[in-house]
């Protein structure tokens, strides 16, 4: 979907059309700079690369397409950023999910992201969400408990795809509990929480960013964060921890990648560029209303802050024996 430039998206970010930075100055991008999201419309990274895009256009003068690619958990919107020319115009916005958690399952992921994609900037911190569809009654996570060791078919969970944050967030929430649940992978947030809504799946573990709206439209139940300590821009949900599961924190993440090889003038200004964003009032606020919250890091930081994410999963991955067959 092309992402045009308003009058009206012009007056939220006037600093960014004063002063456009010394790479668009030189002539790049020059073209249309395509985001690529690697999962559905509607998800948390969609989300936030359709709040950027319009600033980014401001701000360089030229169209930023926001274009979903989902399927594989992620790999397959990465892998064509993965492929891409390293010019600076084909642009990923990525998550734990496809950036960490599918490649630590996957067992013939034909690249390394930490090889062929180098990172311009982390964007914005993702609580991942215990939800319940209304029907199944429950209200706490321990209602949830005893309602799935009571039901001799076993619960299902849906999450936005194999090796998703929200999948290593259902599965370690199976191995805590010991209960008995068969995960239901979708192509993305979007359809998983229509899904939810209908009641063809009773509980998900997705996004925070995803179920706020259906949630304060009272069309399902928010049981438990899944990060270690209440958040902020909702401070309503009690942790999995609050609720009785020990040990429990799964973490997500939205950043923004480019092909390795990218000249440095266009990471450093995309970098900048997404600073300043991020610190726009507009944006913060809109970011709070989603529960989720800004916390950029640079290029350096970003690459150094994956590959620790790799070293702190990569032994809690092999323990539940999560693997993509």
């Amino acid at each position: 979907m092309h992402s045009t430039l308003t009058r009206r998206h012009a007056l939220a970010a006037p600093a960014l059309l004063l002063a456009r930075p010394a790479a668009a100055q030189a002539g790049w991008p020059g073209k249309p700079v395509t985001l690529v999201v690697p999962w559905a419309p509607g998800g948390s990274n969609d989300v936030v690369a359709r709040l950027l895009a319009p600033h980014l256009e401001a701000r360089f003068g030229q169209p930023f397409i926001v274009e979903n690619r989902p399927g594989g958990g992620g790999s397959i919107g990465m892998g064509l950023v993965a492929r891409a020319r390293p010019d600076g115009l084909t642009l990923l916005v990525s998550s734990a999910s496809n950036h960490v958690f599918h490649p630590l399952i996957a067992r013939d992921l034909a690249y390394d992201p930490r090889e062929a994609l180098e990172g311009i900037a982390m964007l914005v911190d993702v609580p991942n969400v215990l939800a319940a569809t209304k029907g199944l009654g429950v209200r706490t996570v321990p209602e949830l408990v005893a309602r799935a060791k009571a039901d001799r078919q076993g619960m299902s969970f849906g999450s936005s795809g194999v090796g998703s944050s929200n999948h290593l967030a259902g599965e370690l929430f199976r191995l805590r509990t010991g209960l008995d649940l068969t995960h239901v992978p979708y192509r993305g947030g979007g359809q998983a929480i229509t899904d939810l809504v209908a009641g063809t799946v009773p509980i998900v573990f997705l996004n925070l960013p995803t179920v706020v709206g259906p949630a304060d439209a009272g069309q399902v139940t928010l049981l438990a964060v899944c990060t270690d300590r209440r958040v902020a821009g909702r401070p309503d949900i009690p942790t999995m921890q609050e609720g009785g599961v020990p040990d429990y924190a799964v973490r997500s993440w939205t950043g923004l990648f480019a092909p390795r090889g990218t000249s440095r003038p266009a990471i450093e200004a995309l970098a900048q560029a997404s600073q300043e964003i991020l610190a726009l009032p507009a944006i913060r606020t809109r970011l709070t209303d989603m529960a989720s919250e800004p916390i950029w890091m640079g290029p350096v930081e970003t690459d150094r802050f994956v590959a620790a994410e790799y070293e702190r999963w990569a032994p809690v991955i092999r323990s539940a024996n999560v693997r993509l067959d």
